[in-house]
């Protein structure tokens, strides 16, 4: 979501504080999701900050799996092969719900795709 985006959603009153409201629930945005459980390794840029973690950017990075292969992964932890480190399960966050994974999941896509 844009900032513009966000900032005509916050004037009509349908988001707030990183939060959407959909249908009467609060579901946290892809946005929000990443800055709060991944951007201390994976950056603001996806391009990792961390030795080992992969670069979301690259054409054969991360997001050149399906999303059922990177919503396990994120759920469950993962290891990148030739990496000296792992992603904990959902991201050391153990609140963040599926729905929430999938966001982030559409977030990165959107943000570091390789177009």
């Amino acid at each position: 979501m844009t900032r513009v985006t966000r900032l005509v959603l916050a004037g009509l009153g349908v988001v707030g504080a990183g939060v959407v409201q959909v249908a009467g629930a609060a579901t946290a945005t892809g946005e929000s999701t990443y800055q709060s459980s991944c951007v201390a390794c994976h950056g603001a840029d996806g391009g990792g900050v961390l030795p080992g973690v992969p670069d979301f950017t690259a054409t054969d990075g991360p997001l050149a799996v399906a999303d059922e292969v990177l919503v396990k992964r994120i759920a469950e932890g993962f290891q990148s092969p030739g990496s000296p480190m792992a992603m904990p399960p959902r991201g050391g966050n153990p609140g963040l719900r599926d729905e929430d994974i999938r966001a982030v999941v559409r977030y990165m896509r959107q943000e570091f795709g390789v177009r």
